[in-house]
């Protein structure tokens, strides 16, 4: 008799996003049969599977993938058994609705649904912030420079240097409140 768990709805779009979000290797890593971790892998187009694995075999497997710096690890989990490798990774996502608390709470991606699809709104979520700070940094940098530059040869004045701290820090705010409207 072989029982398996039902694969998610969502889960080829996952993966299938994931790798147009560019991720370059999705690798599979369960506890459940080698034979049923090999079909749905390759269901899903997942690119790499191990089955068979104990929490300890995660880890090292984990481990590995870490050991290339230019590898960047996210684990999806949502069992005790996964909690070592949640903590381990770079970015750890518990599947929240069914998860187990431990891995929950050692996660630092909790998805609230049991959709996978819901792991590359994230990735979107990440980079659009990403991409808002790196510009908020570079606006207050540059703006502050120009401002320390323009006193050191006297032509700013107390408002100029007003404007570089809060006028910048406002900007930067209202900057950053754009991603609330974006649809992801």
């Amino acid at each position: 008799i072989t029982i398996a768990d039902k694969v998610k709805d969502d889960a080829a779009l996952a993966v299938k996003e994931m790798k147009r979000y560019g991720i370059r290797t999705i690798v599979m890593l369960s506890g459940d049969r080698s034979s049923i971790v090999g079909k749905v892998s390759s269901e899903l187009g997942i690119d790499e599977a191990y089955g068979d694995l104990l929490p300890e075999d995660k880890v090292a497997h984990v481990e590995r993938l870490k050991s290339d710096s230019s590898n960047v690890v996210a684990f999806v989990g949502d069992g005790i058994n996964d909690a070592p490798v949640l903590a381990l990774s770079d970015v750890g996502i518990a599947m929240g609705g069914m998860g187990s608390d431990a891995a929950i709470e050692v996660a630092d991606v909790v998805i609230q649904t049991d959709q996978p699809s819901k792991i590359s709104t994230a990735v979107l979520i990440a980079r659009s912030t990403r991409r808002i700070v790196i510009q908020n940094i570079v606006l207050a940098l540059g703006v502050k420079t120009i401002v320390l530059l323009m006193g050191a040869f006297g032509v700013a004045t107390m408002w100029e240097a007003v404007f570089a701290d809060v006028g910048v820090s406002l900007i930067a705010i209202l900057n950053a409140v754009r991603i609330l409207r974006k649809k992801f």
